[in-house]
């Protein structure tokens, strides 16, 4: 039995619950449901589970590793699974980014300028526009990956980003503190909102139409925030399978 399944809970179950929790936190911001997408994180779960997504409505989802998804990629064809688009939410290496630019849809973790030329090159190699996000560090926690906002490297990226046609610069995603409580992930989200308004004034060749940001936790208060695609795992697919 999946945790899907646990408690006779089903996949259709929780994403009914879910989107019932995003409806309401949509109404109390004074915004509609269409404004917020939502992204199923399938990291560390089998194909078979995000085949069961697709069936149940979900077509957006999130995976953590290339080398995992890679598997699952080939077994999700084997399924008939054509329709699922599939982001890298994780922290991508540079030596890995051909198999990214190949096998995903898109990078939400552009932490880097060395990635992103990395990228740039990939995508042009296969012939694609890759969209991306860059992903900001707001939190003084060592595990976290990101763009520091206020350093040379962010603002070399930013100014470069036109010239690397190869890929399409969609926004901001940025992941709450561990710490810190309702108060800390509330700076932290409305902290990349105002970044998001002020780089759209300052770099307007550049698209910063989506805010990823808010999970299982504390998506609601991300929505309040300005969040435009919410990464829901455990909500979703219960808890993480162990490999």
């Amino acid at each position: 039995m999946r945790n899907s399944e646990v408690a006779g809970e089903t996949f259709s179950n929780r994403l009914a619950q879910v989107e019932e929790s995003i409806a309401a936190a949509c109404r109390h911001a004074g915004r509609t449901r269409e404004s917020v997408q939502l992204m199923a994180v399938s990291k560390t779960h089998p194909a078979d589970a995000i085949a069961e997504a697709v069936a149940a409505g979900v077509t957006l989802f999130g995976e953590n590793r290339v080398q995992e998804f890679q598997q699952k990629a080939q077994e999700l064809e084997q399924l008939g699974i054509q329709n699922a688009e599939v982001h890298l939410i994780g922290h991508l290496q540079s030596n890995k980014t051909g198999k990214a630019a190949e096998i995903f849809a898109g990078v939400d973790t552009v932490d880097s300028l060395r990635l992103a030329e990395r990228l740039q090159d990939a995508a042009a190699r296969l012939g694609k526009t890759l969209p991306v996000l860059l992903e900001i560090k707001l939190s003084e926690e060592e595990a976290k990956t990101g763009l520091s906002p206020e350093s040379e490297e962010t603002r070399t990226l930013l100014e470069r980003l036109p010239e690397l046609t190869a890929l399409k610069m969609r926004g901001l995603m940025t992941v709450a503190p561990l710490t810190g409580g309702e108060t800390g992930t509330r700076d932290c989200f409305r902290r990349l909102r105002k970044l998001r308004d002020a780089w759209s004034a300052a770099y307007p060749r550049l698209n910063f139409e989506e805010l990823s940001m808010g999970m299982s936790g504390d998506f609601a208060i991300a929505i309040e925030e300005g969040s435009t695609c919410v990464r829901i795992g455990t909500a979703l697919f219960g808890k993480r399978e162990m490999r």
